[in-house]
């Protein structure tokens, strides 16, 4: 059996781990960076729809907010690598990156490879060995210490720091599936419950049952979950889309985790999804305005008067729900059942049943328990030398350049403290 020895070895090529072992050899640590696919930064090269939204440059509390698993855990590891700090690493690496709605940062090329190819690079360029098609079977433990990993080809990889960055287990055809789990269980780690976020949702309205509205796109609406009791549970703005099964797009994934959290605490009842068409009008406001232009063409049916002002495709539902019909004029319409009207549009419901698969997310909520993971080092406080990064703990935001956020920092974090970490025992043996 072959064995080869480094300081710090870290598993998987994504974004935590490229961070990862970029941070540890900058520490002048021989480090090994494995990875079980043909290819480094699979998910990354595909994130942002190809465009790779490196991070965003709210606030850091702005920021947190936008991680409702967990993100606090986050706060010793964002005063050591920053969104900012983030943004004048890769002005450093040479790829600019400029600022788009709601704090996005992306690369000025638009494109994902851009960002891959410079971590890649950087990562070579420090003397980091990379080794591709390299499945790792086992990590080593032995006595409370990390000792290094197993190779499915039966090699063994010797070194006293491991990180594992292997993600979750969502978005599996990018080498996600999971694996980390069973390595950290066998440290003694506690895995919390995996459930999808970041996810589209499923619904059973009979417009959605009926594909009536399949392909709409709503840009800037307001979307307002609610528990089955009609507790408001959250509130999320952006972009949606109606799809064959429910709804999807950046406003609609956010609400992932919500869904499946409270899904998961009510027993997977139902729950009520208002739609706010016009987040910028109150009811009277689109009840005037809309009234207005029926106003200056009275013999027009409402069908027709209403192009222009609501998605055209949505205008035969929310007459359908005001029970006015289509071909109404001025004259035959009540303005009560016009106010309905207006009351619809700021709130258009939809019956949520659930998400897609947690394949079928782009995040895997869940992972390794934070409490048992040093947030200052990412090391974990049950296995000396062994620290995580990244998806496969048990910590996500929403989309909008978050979750690759926490990879970055993360990765940055237990790439650093690895390798010092690993020069402390040298110098101690």
């Amino acid at each position: 059996m072959d064995t080869t020895a480094f300081d710090v070895i870290v598993i998987g090529g994504g974004p935590s781990g490229l961070m990862a072992a970029i941070a540890a050899s900058a520490q002048g640590a021989r480090v090994c960076l494995v990875e079980k696919g043909a290819k480094l930064g699979r998910k990354l090269i595909i994130s942002g729809g190809g465009r790779c939204n490196v991070t965003n440059a709210k606030e850091l509390d702005e920021l947190i907010k936008e991680m409702p698993g967990n993100g606090r855990f986050m706060h010793s590891a964002f005063a050591q690598f920053s969104n900012k700090d983030i943004v004048g690493y890769f002005n450093k690496l040479g790829v600019a990156l400029k600022e788009e709605d709601r704090g996005r940062m992306f690369p000025v090329t638009d494109k994902a490879i851009t960002v891959a190819n410079a971590l890649i690079s950087k990562m070579k360029q420090q003397g980091v060995e990379v080794m591709l098609n390299s499945p790792v079977e086992r990590v080593l433990y032995e006595n409370g210490q990390c000792r290094g990993v197993r190779l499915k080809n039966g090699n063994t990889l010797s070194a006293p720091c491991v990180v594992i960055a292997v993600g979750g287990s969502s978005v599996p055809q990018t080498g996600s599936t999971g694996d980390g789990y069973q390595w950290a269980r066998e440290a003694g780690h506690t895995i919390t419950e995996l459930y999808p976020t970041e996810v589209p949702l499923t619904a059973n309205d009979p417009f959605i049952r009926d594909k009536t509205l399949m392909g709409l796109s709503l840009r800037d609406v307001t979307l307002t979950l609610y528990s089955e009791k009609g507790k408001k549970v959250t509130v999320q703005e952006g972009d949606m889309i109606f799809t064959h099964f429910g709804i999807s797009g950046p406003a609609a994934l956010r609400l992932g985790h919500y869904v499946s959290v409270t899904m998961r605490r009510n027993g997977n009842k139902p729950l009520p999804l208002h739609i706010d068409l016009m987040p910028d009008r109150s009811v009277e406001e689109i009840a005037r305005e809309s009234w207005s232009l029926f106003e200056e063409q009275p013999k027009k049916a409402v069908k027709n008067i209403l192009k222009g002002f609501f998605p055209e495709r949505l205008i035969p539902l929310l007459l359908e729900k005001s029970e006015i019909p289509e071909d109404t004029t001025l004259s035959h319409l009540s303005k009560q059942k016009w106010q309905t009207l207006a009351a619809l549009a700021k709130a258009f419901p939809l019956t949520i049943t659930g998400t897609l698969t947690l394949e079928e997310a782009f995040i895997t909520g869940g992972g390794v328990h934070v409490k048992e993971i040093d947030p200052k080092t990412m090391q974990s406080k049950l296995m000396n030398g062994l620290f995580f990064a990244g998806e496969v703990m048990d910590v996500h935001a929403h989309t909008g350049g978050y979750n690759i956020t926490i990879a970055f920092s993360s990765g940055y974090v237990a790439g650093t403290h690895s390798a010092q970490l690993a020069r402390q025992q040298m110098s101690l043996s």
